[in-house]
């Protein structure tokens, strides 16, 4: 039975399923919730989408969550955290995605209690329709609760991560020719800029995720089975390598533009020993010369037929000597 035949819910409520003891989805209505709970078993997930305020005061209702954990899903911009209200925890997290070649950021805020599982969705987030077909897949799994597909959800967001931190190694590997080139490309340096900005946005997203994951695998209560912090362990760990990788490629990226501003630095200095080395072929003779351009009576070697010609020929040896000594010290 399809969620448009068998309920009627507002168009925020991405979907409302009830999981039996079997692992069997069963799509309600939110307002069958209550009922739902209390006269069977397995639990209730429920997904959102920026949802309406209404829809969420019936969710607090329905479940009996926190104010507080109720006002930051309203509110979003949340930090990655895990707050416990009781027997309900309230978990977010930071979601990004490629949209028109930028990465964009958004939130998932999810309410984990015995019996449920709420996600609500903000921003850039791409949906959860994965995660429950892999689930639904497995249905042996869903026995083990609420908590199985929170972790699924948790271990879609951090896969989301590795293609964009694939994306930043292409984008650096292909700099690379850039970044050792001899002139000096204005549009370079902008894009190691605007990788390195990107590097770090995302780091802030990974970074508070780890202890996130940590802290439900060590979370002491009944909430979460022994079972899942299994899994929860291997999201941790995945968690742990993709900012590894953030930081090598943070590092690489901070290298690269050291490297070429160095390298656009040396080849400013070559230039500037090259004139300098032609400016001082140029200034010999123009100083030579410039003597017998003065109106003086008496000049060195005026009367003597030999003396222009020896004079060329001296400031040629002059200027053949200098070039000389700057092609030795590779100043030419």
């Amino acid at each position: 039975m399809s969620s448009m035949e068998s309920t009627a819910n507002p168009t925020c409520v991405i979907n409302c399923v009830h999981y039996d003891d079997q692992g069997k989805r069963h799509d309600i209505a939110l307002d069958d919730i209550s009922d739902v709970i209390a006269s069977n078993n397995g639990f209730v997930w429920v997904g959102l989408y920026d949802p309406a305020d209404s829809v969420l005061l019936k969710l607090q209702e329905e479940f009996c969550l926190h104010d507080l954990a109720i006002d930051d899903a309203r509110n979003a911009h949340q930090r990655p955290k895990v707050e416990a209200y009781g027997n309900t925890l309230f978990v977010v997290v930071t979601t990004a995605q490629r949209v028109h070649d930028r990465i964009e950021y958004g939130e998932t805020h999810a309410f984990l209690g015995p019996r449920f599982l709420v996600t609500v969705r903000h921003g850039a987030s791409l949906s959860y329709a994965p995660v429950r077909a892999r689930v639904e897949r497995e249905p042996q799994l869903l026995t083990m609760g609420a908590s199985y597909c929170l972790y699924g959800v948790l271990d879609f967001v951090v896969d989301n991560y590795l293609p964009i931190t694939t994306d930043f190694r292409d984008t650096l590997d292909s700099l690379e020719k850039d970044i050792f080139a001899d002139s000096y490309q204005r549009s370079t340096v902008v894009r190691l800029y605007e990788l390195k900005r990107e590097l770090n946005k995302m780091r802030m997203a990974v970074a508070p995720l780890q202890d996130v994951l940590a802290q439900l695998r060590r979370y002491p209560g009944e909430l979460i089975p022994d079972e899942v912090k299994l899994y929860i362990r291997d999201v941790h760990d995945h968690a742990v390598r993709i900012s590894d990788v953030i930081d090598t490629l943070r590092e690489m990226l901070g290298t690269a533009l050291n490297v070429n501003l160095s390298l656009v630095t040396l080849a400013q200095g070559e230039t500037v020993k090259r004139l300098g080395a032609w400016a001082a072929l140029l200034a010999a003779p123009t100083l030579i010369t410039s003597w017998y351009g003065m109106n003086f009576a008496h000049m060195p070697e005026l009367d003597k037929s030999w003396a222009y010609p020896a004079m060329i020929v001296g400031v040629g040896a002059v200027c053949v000597g200098l070039y000389w000594l700057f092609k030795r010290a590779r100043w030419l």
